[in-house]
């Protein structure tokens, strides 16, 4: 970037952000400093393991204001609930097992938030995501971070190639350790605050008490079916299991290991069945974002390349062929297990993100 570059940093009040914000005012840009306030409007309580919301407001504003660098605060809080934490709660209802992480990058980052940066003329974006821009032959790429214990690249795989464009990614190339020893030499405050929770608008981590909430239905009881028709016993709400789930399930069949295996939310059915009733040899995915340089044609194919399909996976070698209507079919090279409808399949090749789609439920359902 051109060092009088204007650069809106998205400023979350985690310590990312903030090094991302000092780095660059240290580096002679001209930073604006902007933060969502997405959920909990008013409650500065709002723990030290969240984002976007309570203290975390106040945290970021300390650190512009101690680098001297202008910071706006955005009520984001309706967008927020309409777009991420409304979906979230009826994708429970459907059964499937969703990701808002990057529906909030999706909807409301990198299409909101980059809209409002650059109608205040910014050239730029950055955040403090753990994720590698790189200038390719075609144009910009999204590839993973360079510390794979850090790396965000799955939940950014919505990203489109024209956002790409005007997006920055400071820390892709840094430790978490890097980032802290950052902190502290530009004395912003924060270096030793926590991470933030993986789901940052459900307290305490208990997410069934926010779907229950808004989506009282999810609590109806109902059966739990083994795969062979028998039915186990019941269960006080589908909102509490997900595909792959062993732990909690409050049922036993002669000692042998249950696992989830379906959601059927219309019947209120919760299938399970032994580890190998949990493996797919391919699934079909749906709004499928295409980053790949090759053609996005129905028909066309990606072989060899790396399969992830949830954000804890390493990743499997598979196939990819493009269908009509914004779907895809992935292929895996041995059968996968634990595949959970709602969740993202993400295709690498090497380092790079080349697209990724939303899994369907019946593709990867056994049958009962």
């Amino acid at each position: 970037m051109n060092r009088r570059s204007r650069v809106v940093v998205a400023m979350s009040g985690g310590v990312d952000s903030s090094v991302v914000a000092a780095l660059l005012h240290e580096a002679g840009y001209d930073v604006i400093g902007i933060t969502l306030h997405l959920y909990g409007l008013g409650d500065r309580s709002a723990g030290t393991k969240t984002c976007c919301a309570g203290q975390d407001v106040y945290d970021a504003r300390r650190v512009a204001d101690d680098l001297g660098i202008p910071h706006y605060v955005l009520d984001y809080e309706k967008r927020f609930h309409d777009g991420v934490v409304q979906d979230f709660v009826d994708r429970y209802a459907e059964g499937v097992t969703p990701v808002p992480c990057v529906l909030c990058n999706q909807r409301v980052k990198f299409r909101d938030l980059l809209e409002t940066a650059l109608e205040l003329d910014a050239d730029w974006m950055a955040t403090g995501h753990y994720v590698r821009r790189v200038e390719g032959a075609f144009g910009p790429e999204l590839h993973r971070a360079a510390d794979a214990a850090k790396d965000q690249s799955y939940f950014l795989f919505a990203t489109a190639r024209s956002q790409l464009e005007r997006l920055r990614f400071p820390l892709g190339g840094f430790s978490k350790e890097q980032t802290r020893r950052a902190a502290v030499r530009t004395g912003i405050g924060v270096a030793e605050k926590p991470e933030s929770q993986d789901i940052c608008f459900v307290p305490g981590g208990n997410y069934r008490e926010v779907v229950r909430s808004l989506r009282p239905d999810t609590a109806a009881a109902g059966d739990v079916v083994h795969v062979d028709g028998r039915v186990l016993g019941g269960h006080a709400g589908i909102s509490g299991f997900t595909v792959g789930q062993r732990r909690g399930l409050g049922v036993a069949d002669a000692g042998r290991p249950l696992y989830v295996v379906r959601i059927d939310a219309s019947e209120r059915r919760v299938v399970v069945g032994p580890k190998e009733a949990l493996g797919v040899a391919s699934i079909t995915i749906r709004d499928v974002n295409w980053i790949a340089d090759e053609s996005s044609a129905p028909g066309t194919e990606l072989h060899d390349v790396l399969l992830r399909v949830r954000s804890t996976h390493r990743g499997t070698p598979g196939r990819v062929r493009l269908l009509a209507g914004g779907r895809a079919e992935v292929s895996f090279g041995a059968p996968e297990q634990a595949v959970a409808p709602g969740q993202a399949a993400v295709f690498y090749r090497d380092s790079r993100v080349l697209g990724g789609g939303w899994i369907e439920p019946r593709s990867c359902w056994p049958p009962v």
